[in-house]
């Protein structure tokens, strides 16, 4: 099956509404008519597959650019900032994507014998396999997953989608056609775009969004806290505690996988709430500030403008009277 059918169905499904709902949960189709500009926002862990056109995702200082063959792994919360880099009214941008749920990859990770289990001494391990190394799948192995794990994981990856993960992908699509299917068929199909991800390319990095004690899963702890208490004062040695290391690693690892350091997170976090909170209401740009955590609104104003280029007043404005296409694309 190759990425003409899946780009004919997301062509014909991808809701031209920004607000409609899918018919299947967790699943998301974009359609784009022309590239847009950088547009701020939480990605949560997902995968996202071009069929056509091309896409770039800015994390802190970090650029990854992917395009029609390609899909990119989000495997924690982020704040990053995307565009549609190629799109035009005769060759639209055409993405497909699927939120990816951290209990569904570690019940199949434990089904298939390639999550932790314990070896004769009672310590947690991870189940081997033949011919899995380094995130690539071995032609000649079915399934198989290493038995190392990396601790220096990025949180976002590129890879090349594998025929059979756009032929699921297509299959996921499909099921539009026949809504009395989805009930059913939508889980199976779900778990086999999960298990094309664990085998394929970025195979090391979607395994860790499923084991409970990886150190993603312990950075992503960290993350969910921040993000839930963003507007109060951080301190680095209750991160860690929450984590379950020590200062100094944590604020590594912590920076290894979301390319900031959690005080940098954090004032994402908040100058990306106070956007939303200036676009739709008529409140004082200073009490904006105040309410996001900010105690200087020299301060929240001087960050606003480094992150967005434009004051937060001139900001707001700006957005509140673009058109619905411009809108969009921010």
């Amino acid at each position: 099956m190759s990425l003409d059918e899946l780009r004919s169905l997301i062509d014909r499904h991808a809701p031209r509404d920004a607000d409609a709902v899918p018919a299947i949960d967790g699943l998301m189709l974009t359609r784009a008519e022309r590239p847009t500009g950088p547009r701020s926002g939480i990605a949560d862990p997902v995968l996202a597959l071009v069929a056509q056109g091309a896409k770039r995702l800015t994390l802190g200082g970090r650029i990854y650019d992917y395009e029609a063959g390609q899909y990119l792994v989000v495997s924690v919360d982020l704040p990053v900032s995307g565009q549609c880099t190629r799109a035009a009214p005769d060759h639209p941008f055409l993405g497909f994507g699927l939120r990816l749920r951290p209990a569904r990859l570690a019940a199949l990770l434990l089904e298939s014998g390639t999550g932790p289990r314990t070896d004769g001494t009672g310590r947690r391990t991870i189940g081997t396999g033949t011919g899995f190394s380094g995130g690539r799948t071995d032609p000649g192995a079915a399934g198989a997953v290493g038995a190392g794990r990396r601790t220096d994981l990025p949180a976002l990856a590129v890879g090349a989608a594998s025929a059979d993960l756009v032929g699921a992908a297509a299959r996921m699509v499909r099921l539009l056609d026949r809504p009395a299917d989805i009930p059913v068929l939508a889980p199976m199909i779900e778990r086999e775009i999960l298990w094309r991800l664990i085998t394929g390319e970025q195979g090391a990095l979607v395994r860790q969004i499923g084991l409970a004690d990886s150190r993603l899963t312990q950075i992503s702890r960290a993350v969910r806290f921040i993000r839930d208490h963003y507007t109060d004062p951080l301190r680095i040695e209750d991160l860690a505690r929450l984590a379950g290391m020590s200062a100094s690693p944590f604020h590594r690892y912590f920076r290894a996988v979301t390319a900031m350091t959690p005080i940098q997170y954090q004032k994402h976090i908040r100058l990306q709430e106070a956007r939303l909170r200036l676009m739709s209401s008529t409140d004082d740009v200073a009490d904006v500030g105040y309410a996001v955590g900010y105690d200087s609104a020299s301060q929240f104003s001087r960050e606003y403008r480094r992150q967005f280029g434009r004051p937060p007043g001139a900001d707001a404005a700006r957005l509140r009277n673009a058109d619905e296409e411009v809108l969009a694309g921010q």
